[in-house]
């Protein structure tokens, strides 16, 4: 069974196979608590499985994060959405990106979720901002995988490499997107694994250990409509385009498994018994 513990129980458990560090960027909103009990459950739900494996949960948006000393307890690293800017100076977000060049530079797996995806590239010297296209990319959106080709050396990836031997790896997919923010390039050395008519950057990797994701393959339709309706009531989108978005919702589903064993292949790639769930 997973074990899932905040800052206040951690505990580090001998007994678990792989450990992974959830590194929040947003608040629990008041329907995730009732509903799922956090974004914590959410994530592990989506991304973990019942291998015996520990997800801790840092508030990264509170300044939390994991010492240095317990980095190398770690399998893998995953950043969260938030409804801040990744190119922002807040503090919390310059030590985060902080962490995220000490991760890389010591191959730990780095999986970053729409703003955790575009603050990877910002912290890795990539160029992040408004989305050029301008406004918000809201509802359910179809993207190219635009991975290269197995037997190409330079883009080869073990991840990805068994998913496409597979027949796991589609040439389009749908996902879940709430952002208006996006990558404009990457950094130097990444490889850009899809993109949409939207936005140019869906998603991309750096070697075999960060993979950036703009989308969110662990929200559910109920999480979706719920921040919807948040973003209606706060002003960010129009009653026209709330409505549109629920229109589309009624009769477009994105790919969900897809995307979740994706992920989990990403972080679990270097387990022979996980990769390709």
């Amino acid at each position: 069974m997973v074990a899932i513990v905040e800052a206040a129980a951690r505990k580090t458990k001998p007994g678990s196979s792989r450990r992974y560090a959830l590194l929040m960027a947003v608040h629990d909103s008041e329907y995730v608590l009732k509903r799922y009990g956090g974004y914590l459950h959410v994530f592990v739900a989506a991304f973990g499985d019942d291998a015996g494996e520990e997800w801790d949960m840092y508030r990264a948006i509170d300044g939390e994060l994991p010492s240095r000393e317990d980095l190398g307890c770690y399998d893998g690293f995953v950043i969260s959405g938030s409804p801040h800017d990744a190119y922002g100076d807040d503090q919390w977000i310059l030590r985060l990106c902080g962490l995220v060049r000490e991760l890389h530079a010591m191959r730990k797996r780095v999986l970053g979720v729409c703003f955790g995806h575009q603050l990877i590239c910002r912290a890795l010297g990539g160029r992040v901002g408004k989305a050029r296209a301008g406004g918000w990319d809201v509802g359910v959106r179809e993207v190219a995988i635009v991975a290269g080709d197995a037997d190409d050396a330079k883009a080869s990836c073990r991840f990805l490499d068994v998913m496409r031997q597979r027949h796991q790896l589609p040439r389009r997919a749908k996902i879940t997107e709430v952002h208006q923010d996006e990558v404009w390039e990457v950094p130097e050395g990444a490889e850009v694994l899809a993109s949409s008519d939207k936005t140019g950057v869906e998603m991309f990797r750096v070697g075999e250990h960060v993979l950036g994701i703009q989308g969110h393959p662990e929200y559910t339709k109920d999480i979706l409509l719920s921040l919807v309706d948040r973003l209606l009531t706060a002003g960010s989108i129009t009653g026209s385009f709330a409505e549109a978005v629920k229109r589309q919702l009624e009769t477009t589903a994105p790919d969900r498994e897809f995307w979740l064993r994706l992920c989990k292949s990403f972080l679990k790639a270097d387990d022979e018994d996980h990769v390709c769930l």
